[in-house]
């Protein structure tokens, strides 16, 4: 994967996870109400920086460790679990 489809992938992927924890867990806080609504939006603002970074920072390592748990199976099992997605 070339650099600018990473930068992109964690783009979207950490504006759908930010958008989505930061409204849920809001929820659960306050409830459903006019103020979980008011909320969500800071709560977002607040979320996808900090989500952005970490992924940045956490992509190398969990890229390496998803690769050492590959390479740990046998290479059937590994077809196998390529046909399955």
């Amino acid at each position: 994967m070339d650099k600018k489809s990473i930068l992109l992938t964690q783009v979207i992927m950490t504006l759908i996870m930010a958008a989505t924890m930061s409204g849920v867990m809001g929820l659960i806080f306050t409830g459903p109400s006019m103020a979980w609504l008011a909320a969500w939006p800071r709560q977002f603002a607040i979320a996808w920086p900090i989500a952005f970074c970490v992924t940045m920072l956490a992509w190398p390592a969990s890229m390496a460790l998803a690769g050492a748990i590959l390479r740990s199976r046998p290479a059937m099992e590994v077809a196998e679990i390529a046909e399955e997605v």
